[in-house]
Order: C-alpha cells, then sequence, then structure tokens
C-alpha cells in the first residue's frame, strides 16, 4: 500500500504506519485522516497483521495536533462533520480487533494524544510531550479527547489538563497512567516492535475478545460487563484456537494459532 502522508512496512505479523508530513510536525490533515482510515481498513481486513504501530517521521513529533489552517476555516457544521469523521477513523483504530501501539516518538498534542489515546497500548520516548492544548486556540477536543482522557486519567486530572492546555513530559504521563511505557529515544521502534512481535503471537481470536470485552464493559454497570465477558468466553471457547491452546499446553509445546 502506498499512501501521500503516510509510511507503511512489514515486519512479518506487525504492520507499523508512520505519520509523514515533519514539515509540519505530522499534523492530521483531511487527506492523513484519510489515508489512516484506508490502511487501518486494509490491516484489519488482512488475517497475516496481528499487530500495528503507530508513530512519527523524524525526531520531533508523532503527532503535534490537527492542521490548524483547515480547523480555522470551518464553518460551525462543517466543525461537527470534522469532529465526527475523527472520532470515527479513532473508534475504527480502538475497536479494530487487534492490538495498536502507540510508539510516540515527540510531540503528541491535540488530535495526536486523541490518536495515542486510542492506541491499545502507549510507549513514549523521554522526550515526547502530550498534551491536549486546544482551549489555546478557544477550541475543546474533538476526536475523543473529552472522553478518553477521563476514562485512562480520571476526571480530574483530565479536567486539569484540558482546562490549562498544558503540555506534560512522558515521566508524568507514565504516572498518571497516560502512557504504559517510556523509554530512551533510541530503544523507541525497537521496544515498539518487539512489544508488537509478542502479541502477534498470542492468538487473534482471543486477543480481539478481550479488546471488546474492556472497551464494551467500560461503558456499563459491573454485572451487564460481566455478562459480555461470560459471553465471549462462550464464543471463543468455540474456536480452534481454545483447542490448539490448551491442547498444547498439556503435551508441553508452544500453541501455534491460526485465528479460527
Amino acid at each position: 500500500m502506498t499512501f501521500e502522508n503516510l509510511l507503511i512496512e512489514r515486519d512479518d505479523a506487525v504492520a507499523v504506519i508512520t505519520f509523514n508530513r515533519p514539515k509540519v510536525l505530522n499534523a492530521l490533515n483531511t487527506q492523513t485522516l484519510t489515508d489512516l482510515s484506508n490502511a487501518i481498513e486494509a490491516f484489519k481486513a488482512d488475517p497475516g497483521v496481528r499487530a500495528v504501530i503507530l508513530t512519527g517521521s523524524g525526531e520531533k513529533s508523532f503527532v503535534a495536533g490537527a492542521d490548524i489552517n483547515e480547523l480555522a476555516a470551518q464553518t460551525p457544521v462543517e466543525g461537527k462533520e470534522h469532529a465526527r469523521r475523527g472520532q470515527q477513523i479513532f473508534d475504527a483504530i480502538e475497536n479494530m480487533g487487534k492490538p495498536v501501539i502507540a510508539a510516540v516518538n515527540g510531540f503528541a498534542l491535540g488530535g495526536g494524544c486523541e490518536l495515542a489515546m486510542a492506541c491499545t497500548i502507549r510507549l513514549a520516548a523521554e522526550t515526547a510531550k502530550i498534551g491536549q492544548p486546544e482551549i489555546n486556540l478557544g477550541l475543546i477536543p474533538g476526536y475523543g479527547g473529552t472522553q478518553r482522557l477521563s476514562r485512562l486519567v480520571g476526571a480530574g486530572r483530565a479536567l486539569e489538563l484540558l482546562l490549562t492546555g498544558d503540555q506534560i513530559s512522558a515521566a508524568e504521563a507514565y504516572r498518571i497512567g497516560l502512557v504504559n511505557r517510556v523509554v530512551p529515544p533510541a530503544d523507541l521502534m525497537r521496544e515498539a516492535v518487539a512489544l508488537g512481535a509478542l502479541l502477534a503471537t498470542k492468538a487473534p481470536l482471543a486477543a480481539r475478545y478481550i479488546i471488546d470485552a474492556v472497551q464494551t464493559g467500560l461503558d456499563l454497570p459491573l454485572p451487564a460487563a460481566q455478562v459480555v465477558e461470560a459471553t465471549l468466553f462462550g464464543l471463543v471457547s468455540s474456536t480452534a484456537d481454545m483447542r490448539e491452546g490448551t491442547r498444547a499446553f498439556i503435551e508441553k509445546r508452544k500453541p501455534v494459532f491460526q485465528g479460527k
């Protein structure tokens, strides 16, 4: 696949998507969002891809936000449509049924922070800066930031970040639970690829159901969420991968999962 604003690489079962607009710190314009949507759709449908990594080109930025030139020219109707389009694409990342790793190599601001939060797991370089500075432009986050940030770090910390527009360090992001791991910049992609390769060895259907259970359950009361979990447990019990995994355990060998 080739895209105008993305670079695509494959490392066996791990796909790497690199945002490639370094002159504007990889800002998300309409074309980049369209490219991202198409790439995610293609990798979701490809059984050979079992994990996806998102990162930015250059050393300065993961994604520095939405394209301000586009935002400045929007009408209210266009603004809502733009936000809904971004939300739908980020929802597709969150719910694609395969682990998506954000390798945050620099600025993850505004839409970049929202993009990282839509990923399954977030790794950050020690030099990364993360935040939702939309209030400084007279705006609010539009790609799910007000919702995912509060779910990840709690309402109090989320409101502080959203209302101040402050950028925080990778270390602070780790402290409040916004990122999973902080690593030296030189080690970021090596660790992201190693994690992706590890996740790619796991049972694909079980991974999908785990992601589904967590994402669905977050919006439900505990009793209803546990019904969702039990239903998915029943579904995964019917799979060839479950039979392979349990048989391999009994036979003391590594399982070979086929995603069936």
